[in-house]
């Protein structure tokens, strides 16, 4: 007894602390950390550096709310885009028949509107619900099937852009026809001034409908489960979360959006033309998605960073052309900007190895 109590008196004057970390951090560290826990910084960053560029080169002219609020306009359709291709990827996936949802969603609406006549409401309906039909298929092939999103999106791709020019016969809706039968299909051309500058119901659904999806992935259940089944889909589904469904909604989520794309794409156009498929909207969206700092790895970044993406390929593109550059320049730009962002992804990520 004697010799326990000479024991623990040797041990008094001991350290007693177990373990520490050791909290120095070089500057380096420190602003991997501040862009690990803030993914929209590096694209707000760049948008700023490319408003800058362009404002000193080309002067006032850039700076004007003409061509800022045209900048919007421009990116409208993209950013809503880059927005359905945000879930997709943050689920470690990629949706490549988008783009086409779209043209087909827009076919569908003017048909039912203009060439069978049925309400306007009636006809926006049908067409965000054939939108949603093929985000359900994509996700019913990924979540159940198990088959790799890839291929699934670039099967239904070639599906429904040849479904559309089948259905469709290739004519395209004409304006005026959209116009004085369906002007609802045009509500989102409206526009109306703030000051000196002029918006559209169009940019207004892109930021609006940003902002929810912000909201929804940040404050809801749900949107923690999209970046859990994105970060680690084994480790989800072993805490309990239903990661079939997740998947399932998110594509399903990403073609109604796509439909909502098209209806957007319908005020900004005047027409509707099924050979509007053709055009490269699933690489402008994930263009959009990739410069924004969402990481093609899934769990990691921040839908805000897709609209600062989305612009600042509108700012790029509307710079140069102002300055009269070979449009050549816009496409290398692009590259340049699209091998940056993951190369800054893949540096941000060595934070938490």
């Amino acid at each position: 007894m004697s010799q326990a109590q000479e024991f623990e008196k040797v041990l008094s004057g001991s350290d007693t602390s177990v373990a520490a970390f050791d909290e120095h951090k070089s500057a380096v560290r420190r602003i991997q950390h501040f862009l690990h826990s803030t993914p929209a910084a590096v694209p707000l960053i760049v948008l700023v550096l490319a408003i800058i560029v362009f404002g000193l080169t080309i002067g006032g002219r850039f700076f004007s709310s003409y061509t800022l609020t045209l900048i919007l306009q421009q990116i409208a359709i993209v950013g809503i885009l880059g927005a359905a291709q945000t879930l997709v990827i943050l689920t470690a996936g990629i949706d490549l028949s988008i783009g086409v949802i779209m043209v087909i969603s827009a076919v569908i609406m003017g048909n039912c509107a203009v060439s069978y006549g049925l309400p306007s409401v009636l006809a926006v309906a049908i067409g965000l619900a054939a939108g949603a039909a093929c985000g359900l298929l994509n996700g019913v092939l990924v979540a159940y099937m198990k088959l790799p999103p890839f291929i699934v999106t670039l099967g239904t791709w070639n599906i429904v852009m040849a479904t559309n020019f089948i259905y469709s016969a290739n004519e395209t809706i004409r304006d005026t026809d959209v116009d004085v039968q369906a002007p609802l299909l045009h509500l989102f051309a409206l526009s109306f001034k703030v000051g000196t500058a002029v918006l559209t119901a169009g940019v207004i659904a892109m930021v609006a409908l940003v902002l929810l999806l912000w909201y929804v992935l940040n404050h809801t259940a749900w949107g923690r489960h999209v970046y859990a089944v994105g970060d680690d889909q084994e480790a989800a589904k072993l805490s309990g979360i239903q990661t079939k469904k997740v998947l399932m909604t998110v594509y399903t989520l990403a073609g109604l959006i796509a439909a909502f794309a098209a209806w957007v794409s319908i005020g900004r156009n005047g027409s509707i033309s099924p050979s509007a498929a053709v055009t490269d909207y699933n690489l402008q969206a994930i263009t959009a998605t990739v410069i924004g700092g969402i990481s093609l790895f899934g769990g990691r970044g921040s839908i805000l960073g897709t609209l600062f993406g989305a612009m600042i390929v509108g700012v790029v593109s509307m710079g140069l052309n102002m300055l009269g550059a070979d449009p050549q320049w816009k496409v290398l730009l692009t590259g340049v900007l699209i091998i940056g962002a993951v190369a800054v992804d893949q540096w941000i990520r060595k934070v938490s190895a």
